[in-house]
């Protein structure tokens, strides 16, 4: 297994623990985001003192454009998520959150990115991105006790669909965006590209991280109404938003890497699902029926499998 698949696949391990982190440091939606990205800025610090400074790498004008825009993104995908944690519970919330991200993402940049350039490539990876979201889906799954009790979803679980649907849109363009920008020429080719993508992706891991304190702050006090953002729950979420960053920085440098690319990359970091849903069985307790297992392992088989498969695109394309 090659060094640059094995940095991407940092992100699904941290990723899929944060929703777990996040529930047991406890807190509002609010209180949550705004802790995790103010310990994405603790660790952002942290990169920009001991490897963009000494580095010499610049971060210019446009570098802080595109990262406090890809931040405030951000800002709007993880409310979403942890308001749709509350509202529908952790292994059925990420589950669905991982299949929105995937199509979106990895259909972004085949599509507005270029990444997928052979027919076999766009053949294979939409087989691979469908295995992943009927994996995802399947983990989500309610049971057939569920099924017969009621007709519908309760009103909250509805609320939480919604808000995983500005979660996916928010998400969508905090990943996209960085690279977007390069494509319609506001980043230069020679900026992105030095020393394989990293200097770029971690220069704007800081304007990003700055970007995120800034949203999730407004939106906590404007939209959220958070009367105690500056509480306890906050501070514990420190903790949350460091393991993200590490995940984040990972993230953006596989992007940037010819050799994984956005398309792969973004679908790799979904296999956070299997750390998710089985942390959010055996961790935070939530209660499973037995055929409801059964399609939670099927469906993170599935997702392994289409995993797999799209890391070999171009093996496949060949």
């Amino acid at each position: 297994m090659s060094i640059s698949i094995l940095l991407a696949l940092i992100p699904p391990l941290t990723w899929g623990a944060t929703g777990i982190i996040g529930t047991k440091m406890g807190g509002s939606s609010a209180q949550q985001t705004f802790g995790e990205s103010c310990g994405a800025l603790i660790l952002a610090l942290g990169v920009y003192l001991f490897f963009v400074l000494p580095n010499g790498i610049a971060v210019d004008g446009r570098i802080w454009l595109v990262g406090l825009f890809s931040g405030l993104f951000w800002s709007v995908g993880t409310v979403g998520q942890f308001f749709a944690y509350k509202k529908m519970g952790v292994s059925a919330a990420f589950p669905l959150s991982t299949a929105g991200q995937i199509v979106c993402n990895a259909l972004m940049a085949a599509a507005v990115l270029g990444e997928w350039t052979t027919l076999n490539m766009w053949f294979f990876g939409i087989i691979s991105i469908a295995l992943v979201t009927i994996g995802a889906l399947l983990t989500a799954a309610r049971s057939n006790v569920e099924k017969k009790a009621a007709q519908k979803r309760p009103a909250t679980y509805l609320q939480g669909l919604f808000a995983l649907l500005l979660s996916t849109i928010g998400f969508m363009l905090y990943f996209v965006f960085p690279n977007l920008l390069v494509k319609v020429g506001f980043i230069s080719e020679q900026v992105h590209n030095a020393n394989n993508g990293i200097n770029y992706m971690t220069a704007i891991v800081t304007p990003q991280a700055v970007g995120q304190v800034i949203g999730s702050a407004l939106i906590g006090i404007f939209i959220l109404h958070e009367k105690h953002l500056f509480a306890k729950p906050t501070f514990k979420n420190l903790v949350t938003g460091v393991n993200w960053g590490v995940g984040n920085l990972f993230m953006f440098i596989s992007t940037a890497n010819p050799a994984i690319g956005q398309a792969t990359a973004t679908t790799l970091s979904q296999l956070g699902i299997v750390v998710g849903t089985f942390g959010g069985i055996y961790i935070l307790h939530e209660r499973k029926t037995s055929d409801q297992m059964v399609k939670i392992v099927l469906g993170s088989a599935l997702v392994i499998v289409g995993s797999v498969l799209i890391t070999n695109l171009k093996l496949l394309s060949l």
